[in-house]
């Protein structure tokens, strides 16, 4: 259990999720490739390099430097990309993508954490454009994730912010400053060795479905080892989850700050700008 319900006189709490194979069970970007080649946004060849690319993050994740050695063939393929098309296109396929591959615990520990007085945080390398409808449609009450720069009204390749690593941690410690966290008393949950800096910074770290390296981690240090296995529409759970509108969701993409279908998820430059930390009225 995660212990009782929040007492309000203390320091607020939150419980920050990562989200590719912590909250869902894909990556978040990758899942979108096919619809970005119905939108004649890449073509077959990309999309079928996507699929290699979400098939070898299943079965064993991607570390540092298999992420860098994608950057650059990613950064290229999204220069250009329209922005307005980009979000379109999430709004108009994110329940028949990414409501599926929902694991069914990762909702109840959002339910449980919510209930529990505390606010639910995606921290998320994935890009911006893509976490907020996600977030918006789990009921997060905020979002961190990359961003990337445009100009004109289209991506340019370059990385505006990146959330990965050690910044993930440096966005946890700024929106703690900024909302008033106590961090010893928070709670987070990931799936990979990367995150590491954000879940020795939180009181509660949790591995879920961890890769090896977090697996050796998290045994080392008695870290809690979580498995989830079962995806699930959120609409067949017998949940307490709010359900957004179509409208919402649309509205929330449009808010999302530009970001590439894949490279957000690859991208490799660690300027630490002021992190945006967007608010989810649930």
């Amino acid at each position: 259990m995660l212990g009782d319900v929040e007492n309000h006189s203390l320091p607020r709490t939150a419980a920050f999720f990562d989200l590719d194979k912590t909250v869902i069970a894909k990556s978040s970007t990758l899942t979108f490739s096919k619809s970005f080649y119905q939108g004649g946004l890449i073509n077959r060849r990309a999309v079928l390099r996507t699929a290699y690319i979400q098939f070898v993050f299943l079965v064993g994740g991607a570390d540092h430097d298999q992420m860098e050695r994608m950057r650059q063939y990613l950064s290229e393929l999204c220069r250009g990309w329209n922005v307005r098309q980009v979000r379109e296109i999430v709004a108009e396929t994110l329940h028949e993508l990414i409501d599926p591959i929902i694991y069914d615990e990762a909702a109840s520990l959002i339910e449980e954490h919510h209930t529990a007085g505390r606010d639910v945080v995606i921290v998320s390398t994935s890009g911006a454009e893509v976490v907020e409808p996600i977030g918006e449609l789990l009921g997060a009450d905020r979002v961190v994730a990359t961003r990337m720069v445009v100009k004109d009204g289209a991506f340019t390749g370059e990385v505006e912010y990146y959330a990965y690593g050690p910044t993930k941690a440096e966005a946890i410690r700024e929106l703690a400053e900024s909302e008033g966290y106590d961090l010893a008393r928070c709670y987070a949950y990931s799936d990979s060795a990367t995150d590491i800096p954000m879940l020795e910074s939180i009181g509660h770290p949790h591995a879920v479905n961890p890769d090896r390296a977090l697996r050796r981690e998290a045994i080392a240090r008695d870290w809690p080892i979580l498995t989830f296995t079962r995806p699930v529409r959120l609409k067949q759970r017998v949940s307490t989850l709010p359900m957004p509108s179509r409208p919402a969701l649309v509205a929330a993409a449009a808010v999302g700050a530009a970001a590439t279908a894949g490279l957000v998820w690859f991208a490799s430059r660690r300027r630490p700008p002021h992190v945006r930390l967007d608010r989810f009225s649930r």
